[in-house]
């Protein structure tokens, strides 16, 4: 409870207006305004892990419900079709991956224990994809990458001396690529926000949801969702 209260306080000093550009940003980072709705694709593919989906269609759903100006859309890579999670369950995937046509990037994890099978290990073979990645990063999209969903982005070179996390069996992996990694649940970098653990993708979204969207919406989802942010954000001074 003392998190919402210092969150109403925020609300109410800054009038809950919210972001019309990204904060502190890496090296090369273009921030993009904009003044419509929040644009977020999230990628979908085979082996995802089905809680990294949930939990950021959840919280950003509710964001939409509680007066944030926010539009998501699942998106698969080649087109629209069906995906399975990890577990085997089944998605239907509405649009095509357009990370031009987006303002916020989420990138999934799953899957990273098996190398050979679906999930994050088969994407991160998929070289259109990480280009894809690399250039919605370059034009001024904000890119977010859930659990182990990190390491599609540390392979699409956008993790390389940046501060980040991941899941933490992938973390070794994760600074071996050369990425600064941080012990935190959420770590902001400006451009480029990660989140470490399954179930992180709550946290990644809240805090998207407080950033972009205003502390007002954020208390008004965790309100309905009856769950807190939980763990720390590290951010840039």
């Amino acid at each position: 409870m003392e998190r919402r209260n210092f969150l109403r306080l925020s609300a109410a000093s800054t009038g809950a207006a919210a972001l019309t550009t990204f904060g502190a940003a890496g090296p090369g980072f273009a921030a993009r305004r904009r003044s419509g709705p929040l644009r977020v694709q999230i990628l979908m593919f085979d082996g995802v892990e089905e809680q990294d989906v949930v939990g950021p269609v959840a919280v950003l759903g509710h964001a939409g419900h509680q007066g944030g100006q926010v539009q998501v859309t699942t998106a698969r890579f080649g087109g629209p079709g069906e995906v399975a999670g990890t577990f085997g369950t089944k998605f239907a995937v509405p649009a095509t991956w357009n990370p031009e046509a987006a303002d916020l990037l989420i990138v999934p994890g799953g899957g990273y224990a098996m190398k050979d099978g679906p999930g994050v290990n088969a994407v991160i073979k998929n070289k259109a994809l990480l280009r894809s990645l690399g250039q919605a990063h370059r034009t001024g999209v904000l890119i977010a990458g859930v659990c182990t969903g990190v390491m599609v982005l540390a392979a699409a070179g956008l993790t390389k001396g940046r501060p980040c996390t991941t899941h933490h069996l992938a973390k070794a992996d994760l600074a071996t690529q050369g990425a600064q990694v941080i012990d935190a649940r959420v770590v902001d970098d400006g451009d480029l926000i990660t989140a470490g653990g399954v179930t992180s993708g709550l946290d990644l979204a809240l805090w998207l949801v407080t950033r972009e969207l205003g502390a007002t919406v954020a208390i008004g989802v965790e309100s309905v969702l009856e769950y807190e942010q939980r763990g720390a954000v590290w951010r840039r001074s």
